[in-house]
């Protein structure tokens, strides 16, 4: 055995911490800062890929959508395109409306892309003549956190329309707005309230109004501005009370009631040269719905394949926040809302829930770990032993956990991407462990006249470097994949961070805390056991049964072509299994309604 002095750093590590007070205690810490990172991390369906877009809108009122496109949006073009860092720039021809697309490149940060964008549109005013008819352009910042996380529709069996739902939906908008996490709620499809006024000619000219003068009155008249200051002196001291002249228009009676001119040394009244009615305003969208199976049958009131007027309420969540729990928090107050703030004869149905989706999709990868490191510990538990399997599933338990804390720190997410790095690399976590406990395992019975406590550096030593040097070429084996560009290297860089991180990981502990394990659980041989004593176990059964196959492929000369057919058959086999498993994945339907949503 090798001197204890001429130790490398696994095995000088190994006799640190084998009898330290501080390594339980690190263990336990690594275990509760898992725990932590579970309860704390946003759990999204997806990775959270930050592309900035923006929309910069640029109104031309009067204007069709040929001069728009010709005027407007083929100029401003030119003028964005001097944008340093970006990708794509679309625009969109409405009429009286030019909507130019910007988006960056991956990984440019949202406030300086917005900076950039913001420069270069102050330092081209000049762009287009100041007589066109153009006004200031609008930016609306666009990026991941605008896709809603729940998506609300209002309906109802009476089919009513679209303006009395939309009277209960800003209702419902501002008590959504007060649950934690949300950022943003919109209706869609709503046609807004509005008052029209319909101008008669004839009044008109009777009463020597013109539109002009008229439309100039109605500007005034709707608005509400300081006129100034006075002393209150009914008050010791004094106190200034501002001054507000003029008021909004509210309802059809105040813009009836407006003085537009004088004829005859009388005042002329709005309503008596024009109708005037409250109304709904023209609707930009519309939003149909069709019940299902789900909302009730013909005794319900529901008809199958019925079409009914609606409104859908969407949500969206602050940066940083739990998807799932912005979401869940969202429906119940929605399902505390009916029959209350929600009349009776008004219908809800969550027609998107992107948290319950990403709950359902990261509880069960969860299950899937769970039961890849549970078969892991099962097969050392059949291969070496019951106490060298605690071992090895203390030793991964803690890996995970403390992985779970890292990419928590780093700033991912819990999403599919991220939990299927932990299941992809929870076959190469485990190895550090298995091979520490094995040769700790093997030194016992090579050395049964030692104790643990001597055999255990030498032994972590022996198979230090190997494990040292096998962790590193794996590492950098997936680290070149976090460094892809475009979209696919922040959607995959939580495969290769993750995994080198699991597997940094791994090694640390089974340098340090699986020692102390091994020292704590492992049985020890008694006293004056002889080395030629036979362990128990279905590992010496394996053992004696790979000798059995693989000695007369080393021992023969002759039976080289045994080895080569060996090699053949194994080939086949491989290949015969992957052709089965693409047959099955073909034959096997696949729900694409989530992904779809």
């Amino acid at each position: 055995m090798p001197n204890s002095s001429k130790l490398g750093i696994s095995g000088r590590l190994a006799r640190a911490f084998k009898l330290n007070a501080i390594t339980p205690l690190l263990a336990l810490v690594a275990l509760l800062l898992g725990l932590f990172a579970v309860l704390v991390t946003p759990r999204e369906e997806e990775p959270q890929i930050n592309v900035t877009m923006a929309n910069v809108l640029i109104p031309f009122p009067g204007a069709s959508s040929t001069d728009v496109h010709n005027m407007v949006a083929r100029p401003a073009e030119q003028v964005l395109s001097q944008i340093a860092g970006i990708e794509h720039t679309y625009s969109v021809a409405r009429p009286g409306l030019a909507v130019m697309t910007v988006q960056f490149k991956v990984g440019v940060p949202r406030t300086e892309a917005l900076v950039r964008l913001y420069d270069v549109l102050n330092a081209n005013q000049d762009w287009l003549p100041r007589e066109l008819g153009t006004l200031t352009p609008i930016v609306k910042p666009k990026g991941i956190d605008d896709v809603p996380v729940l998506a609300v529709t209002l309906w109802s069996k009476e089919a009513l329309p679209a303006e009395e739902l939309e009277r209960v939906a800003h209702t419902v908008e501002a008590e959504l707005k007060r649950v934690p996490g949300t950022r943003e709620v919109q209706t869609i499809g709503g046609p807004e309230r509005a008052v029209h006024v319909w101008l008669d000619p004839v009044r008109l000219r009777e009463r020597g109004v013109d539109v002009l003068s008229l439309k100039a009155t109605l500007a005034a008249a709707n608005a509400s501005m300081p006129s100034g200051a006075v002393l209150d002196a009914q008050v010791p001291g004094g106190q200034m009370l501002k001054v507000e002249t003029g008021e909004f228009l509210r309802s059809a009676q105040d813009v009836g009631d407006l003085v537009v001119g004088v004829s005859k040394g009388l005042p002329v009244f709005l309503r008596e040269v024009a109708r005037i009615e409250a109304g709904a305003q023209l609707p930009q969208r519309y939003v149909w719905y069709t019940p299902g199976a789900a909302a009730g049958g013909a005794d319900q009131g529901v008809h199958a394949g019925g079409v009914y007027p609606a409104l859908t309420l969407t949500v969206t969540k602050k940066p940083g926040t739990n998807a799932v729990d912005v979401a869940g928090a969202a429906r119940a107050r929605v399902h505390e809302l009916s029959n209350s703030v929600i009349p009776s004869n008004i219908q809800t149905s969550i027609t998107r829930d992107y948290g319950e989706t990403a709950a359902e999709k990261a509880n069960k990868l969860i299950q899937k770990l769970a039961f890849a490191t549970g078969s892991v510990i099962l097969l050392v538990g059949l291969a070496l032993g019951r106490r060298e399997a605690v071992i090895v599933g203390a030793a991964v338990i803690l890996t995970l956990t403390a992985t779970l804390f890292a990419s928590w720190a780093w700033g991912f997410t819990l999403n599919r991407v991220s939990l299927f790095a932990l299941i992809f690399s929870i076959g190469i976590l485990v190895d550090d462990a298995i091979v520490v406990v094995e040769n700790i395992h093997r030194h016992q019975n090579l050395f049964p006249e030692r104790t643990l406590r001597q055999i255990i550096p030498t032994a972590v030593d022996e198979v230090g470097g190997p494990t040292i040097l096998a962790t590193l070429t794996v590492i950098a084996a997936l680290l070149p994949m976090a460094f892809v560009s475009g979209l696919m290297g922040p959607y995959m860089s939580p495969i290769p961070i993750n995994a080198s991180l699991g597997m940094a990981i791994s090694l640390v502990i089974a340098f340090t805390v699986t020692p102390w394990l091994a020292l704590k659980v492992m049985k020890p041989h008694a006293h004056g056991e002889s080395a030629q004593a036979q362990p128990k176990g279905l590992g010496p059964k394996l053992q004696r049964l790979f000798t059995w196959v693989l000695l007369p492929f080393l021992n023969s000369a002759k039976k080289r072509w045994l080895l080569l057919l060996g090699i053949l058959v194994a080939l086949m086999l491989s290949v015969g299994l992957t052709l089965v498993q693409w047959v099955v994945l073909k034959m096997l339907p696949f729900d694409n309604k989530s992904e779809s949503a």
